[in-house]
C-alpha cells in the first residue's frame, strides 16, 4: 500500500460494463514524507473518499481485488482513508487538507 492525496475528479462517459458504478478520482502519490512522488494517476474509489483526503492505494492485482467485481480492468484503487500518521517526526492529523511538502 502507498500514500496518496486525492487531487480530483475524472468524469468517464464511457466505462467497462463492471465499473459503470465505480467513481474515479485523481490521486498525486506522495513519499514517506508526504512529498510528491511522480505525477498524478487515475484510482476507483472503494471507500468514498473526497478532495484533499489523504488516503492509501494498491496496485495491480490487488486493486481489482478491492472492487466488487474481482476481474474488473483497472491498474490502482484506494482502498482506504488515512486518520493519522505517527512518526519520528511529529503526528500528522488527517483535517480533509493535507500539506504537502514541495
Amino acid at each position: 500500500m502507498k500514500l496518496a492525496k486525492v487531487i480530483g475528479t475524472v468524469v468517464a462517459t464511457a466505462k467497462y460494463e463492471t465499473l459503470k458504478s465505480e467513481k474515479i478520482l485523481m490521486i498525486q502519490p506522495l513519499n514517506d514524507d508526504l512529498t510528491k512522488q511522480g505525477g498524478a494517476i487515475a484510482a476507483m474509489d472503494t471507500i468514498q473518499a473526497g478532495p484533499a483526503d489523504l488516503v492509501y492505494w494498491v496496485l495491480s492485482r490487488e486493486a481489482a481485488l478491492a472492487l466488487p467485481h474481482n476481474y474488473s480492468p483497472i491498474d490502482a484503487a484506494i482502498v482506504g482513508i488515512v486518520d493519522q500518521i505517527n512518526s519520528e517526526k511529529t503526528p500528522i492529523r488527517n483535517k480533509k487538507r493535507i500539506f504537502v511538502k514541495e
